[in-house]
């Protein structure tokens, strides 16, 4: 990490030998830079614990602060930037995924954090170069980019996720998940403007004798972000309320558990399909009992059924016991074999099938996007180098079609686990006619801080949509989600259980929903345009700062 004019090579005698004039170089430098380095680390820290499980979502804004204050500094330069951003994603990242490393090892943990981080590198090298507003533009382009790259891209960990508890989250009605992030992300880097440039105003008040402190913009930018929240609030209350003439059902979603947790799941799967069926036998117990209301259908977990039950007798049997018992098509997460596999390529789809009593599969939601290093492994004889569990890896394929599936005539649109972290998936199956959303979930790789983060997406998924929103998930946690954010049921975490809720069907479309992609395009625009202009006003990759009065080129933290 690079600063202007550095005192890194003071008192450093000529003929020291190289190595210890190279670790009396490092240890000034790292001095020399302390509370820059403090200021990173306290802002990723911040970041994480901004989602769940700590979900303080208030950190979040802290965390765009104190990053702001750093890449603001006058002595900070290009490599700098680049420096400070790549510590700050890192400290987010290592405490958010360590997930990853209870199931598959601690360097495939590390090395996903690790190019997770270079976004955040990118972005700080490239915020040094203009004007602290335009941060939050970049701060979207960046968030785009790790959704999109390697291998798909790995939206975890987006700002917007935050803040599923923060009265924000309306916003997302509006713009999606970009405008969120970059709404959070401007009132941080704003809130340091004011306060830079009135601590500087109330040092040394002659400076600005011939106009106020440049606080008008950033204090616009707060009151903008604050007018978006007070806008949008209002429709997300009103439909969670349930105060329009939208139709109502019963929908119900079994959470049956697993043995154990962990990769091995596969190996339980008669054990995991029999615990599934048998919750929902209770279920239709507590139907005729009419201690629960008889669900139109039910939903079950991602792999709820490994068990191809198009192929193997025995499992279509005990999936149509269960749908008989309920009275109602089941919506099963299986893995169907596909028709092109062979021994060295045993490809197969994740896919949802609806079940319905007495005649069996019907609809079909193939999951469009695989998860990298766990359904699929890309470049599988370099990776397998790398990690021992690197074979475990599945051969999933891609399947197709717009994501809605039609039960008990209803059209309902199917993300399935992974799918629902990308904008794309659960927009296409609203824009598509679904007027309920089902995120059928395999936790059984999961541990409980990473369920409470999934189940974060699917809120905010809600609010976006202006859709009820049911999770259902192997071991946990399994909920159903109104439209406004808002918990309407949950299970706890490994453990059976079901939910039979009340949803009401919508059918309109958000802002967010046709035209989320716009927006996140102008808000790229805004950040790659700010980069350009500045490096094309300045004529080199560094922002220019003007003094106020007289000189002040040596200012640091210039607005």
């Amino acid at each position: 990490m690079v600063e202007r004019e550095s005192m890194a090579d003071a008192d450093v005698p000529d003929d020291e030998p190289e190595p210890r004039r190279f670790g009396r170089r490092l240890s000034a430098a790292l001095v020399d830079r302390l509370p820059q380095l403090g200021a990173v680390t306290a802002a990723g820290v911040l970041l994480c614990v901004s989602f769940p499980p700590v979900g303080w979502w208030f950190a979040a804004f802290g965390a765009a602060a104190l990053l702001g204050w750093v890449l603001t500094r006058e002595r900070t330069t290009l490599a700098g930037g680049f420096g400070y951003g790549y510590l700050f994603g890192l400290v987010f990242y290592l405490p958010l995924l360590p997930w990853i490393s209870a199931l598959v090892g601690a360097l495939p943990w590390i090395a996903l954090s690790a190019v997770e981080a270079l976004f955040c590198g990118a972005f700080g090298a490239a915020a040094v170069a203009v004007w602290p507003l335009w941060f939050a533009g970049l701060w979207v382009t960046a968030e785009w980019l790790k959704s999109t790259i390697p291998f798909g891209g790995f939206p975890w960990g987006s700002v917007a996720y935050s803040q599923t508890d923060g009265p924000l989250l309306s916003m997302v009605r509006l713009g999606g998940a970009p405008l969120l992030s970059f709404a959070i992300v401007l009132a941080g880097f704003s809130l340091t403007a004011l306060v830079t440039e009135v601590v500087r105003w109330w040092r040394e008040p002659e400076r600005y004798a011939a106009r106020p402190p440049a606080v008008a913009l950033p204090g616009l930018a707060i009151t903008t972000v604050l007018l978006l929240t007070a806008v949008s609030w209002p429709s997300v209350r009103h439909s969670g309320l349930g105060v329009e003439d939208d139709p109502a059902i019963t929908v119900a979603a079994v959470q049956g558990n697993v043995p154990r947790l962990g990769l091995d799941f596969n190996a339980q799967r008669r054990a995991v399909l029999d615990n599934h069926v048998r919750e929902t036998m209770r279920l239709a117990e507590e139907v005729r009992a009419g201690r629960a209301a008889q669900p139109l259908f039910v939903v079950w977990p991602e792999n709820s059924s490994d068990i191809d039950p198009m192929a193997n007798e025995d499992a279509a049997e005990q999936i149509d016991r269960a749908a008989a018992a309920i009275g109602a098509p089941i919506l099963v997460g299986s893995l169907i074999v596909a028709p092109d596999a062979t021994p060295e390529n045993p490809a197969m789809t994740n896919s949802v099938v609806v079940w319905l009593p007495a005649t069996g599969p019907a609809d079909r939601h193939d999951k469009q996007i695989v998860q990298p290093f766990g359904e699929y492994l890309p470049w599988r004889s370099f990776f397998r180098l790398l990690s021992p569990h690197a074979d475990r890896a599945g051969y999933f394929v891609p399947g197709d079609g717009d994501g809605v599936v039609e039960v008990a005539g209803v059209p309902v649109g199917v993300a399935t686990c992974w799918e629902v972290i990308f904008d794309r998936a659960p927009r296409e199956a609203v824009r598509s006619g679904a007027q309920l959303l089902a995120v059928p979930t395999n936790n059984a790789t999961f541990n409980e801080a990473m369920s409470k983060q999934q189940l974060a997406f699917a809120r905010l998924r809600a609010v976006e949509h202006d859709r009820y929103v049911v999770v259902a998930g192997t071991t946990g946690i399994s909920a159903v989600i109104g439209p406004d954010g808002r918990e309407l049921a949950r299970t706890g975490f490994f453990e059976p259980g079901f939910l039979d809720t009340t949803v009401r069907l919508k059918a309109q479309l958000t802002t967010a929903t046709q035209w989320g992609p716009l927006v996140e395009g102008l808000l790229i625009a805004l950040g790659v345009g700010g980069l350009l202009v500045a490096i094309l006003q300045n004529g080199k990759f560094v922002r220019r700062r003007r003094p106020v009065t007289g000189d002040r080129g040596n200012d640091e933290g210039a607005l």
